[in-house]
């Protein structure tokens, strides 16, 4: 294969047949004529020097598949640069810093890794870190307090829009007196955990995140302590007067002292995500989240299973 450049035509209309599943409906998607995209894809097989579409029925090949992943990539990051140079000639004003905000340890090592990956792209904007509880689920977006948010699970609110980043096993932490603590390597059931003293969240506390962390009101007891943040949830287990619920990461994070952490086994595997406003239309915030998107996607597929 010789050395070239990726022509962002090719590869748009190389992603058009691949997600209409039909050469005719990919034109008319990006108001060209059948040849037109026709000429394209073959001029990119040509160009790479492997067939990347089965032609009837009309499917990527191995190498389409992958080629159409990296396409999406390189689409979206044009796309939020486009926007991002928009922004820069018809806006003079100072910049006001992307304000990330991350619930607990957020979408685990993915969190890091997407800020820097954001700080390499666009290191002269600024970005302004900041912690959510447990009640800021949603409001924290909703109320302009901050423009992504890396929280679990999906909010339920039409002003707010997802991207799921992780997926992972459930777990509970449990003072290690507790005799729940010796099921740590096998793992407990959800009706094994039912009955623990679950720390209390406030009442305006949105029920997405409530059904989560009591997995979906199984978990009927509550204990004498209340919590928004995971620190809190640790100072009430650690002193044996609660228990807490979290994803498998939670303990990678938060290994204290005298705190025990026990797979549930059979509880549905949970998400984080990114949230943002779904009315947003700061550059900033379209780069930040495909650069997110990105590196889930590029770790584990639609979105990191993490074992």
């Amino acid at each position: 294969m010789t050395s070239f450049s990726l022509d962002l035509r090719l590869l748009s209309s190389f992603l058009a047949v691949v997600e209409e599943g039909h050469f005719g409906r990919a034109a008319a998607r990006l108001f060209l004529s059948p040849p037109a995209v026709t000429a394209h894809v073959q001029r990119l097989e040509n160009d790479l020097g492997v067939l990347l579409l089965h032609r009837n029925p009309v499917a990527p090949t191995p190498a389409g598949e992958r080629l159409a992943g990296h396409a999406r990539t390189l689409l979206a990051a044009s796309a939020a640069a486009l926007d991002d140079m928009t922004e820069l000639v018809h806006d003079t004003r100072r910049a006001r810093p992307l304000r990330v905000g991350i619930m607990g340890h957020g979408s685990a090592e993915l969190t890091p890794a997407a800020i820097n990956a954001y700080r390499r792209a666009r290191p002269e904007a600024p970005v302004d870190i900041r912690n959510l509880d447990f009640t800021e689920h949603a409001s924290a977006l909703v109320e302009d307090r901050v423009d992504v948010a890396f929280v679990r699970p999906a909010p339920d609110d039409d002003r707010v829009t997802a991207d799921l980043l992780t997926t992972e096993q459930r777990i509970v932490a449990v003072p290690a007196r507790s005799a729940l603590a010796d099921a740590h390597a096998t793992g407990a059931t959800v009706a094994d955990v039912a009955d623990l003293p679950f720390v209390r969240v406030p009442g305006h506390t949105p029920r997405p995140f409530t059904q989560y962390l009591y997995f979906d009101d199984a978990g009927r007891r509550r204990g004498p302590d209340s919590a928004v943040t995971p620190q809190e949830v640790l100072t009430s287990v650690v002193t044996g007067r609660a228990a807490g619920s979290g994803l498998k990461s939670f303990a990678r994070y938060y290994a204290w002292p005298g705190v025990v952490f026990v797979p549930v086994v059979d509880a549905p595997w949970e998400s984080s995500y990114l949230a943002v406003r779904a009315t947003d239309t700061n550059p900033e915030v379209r780069i930040f989240r495909a650069l997110t998107v990105a590196l889930a996607r590029g770790a584990g597929g639609a979105g990191l299973t993490v074992r």
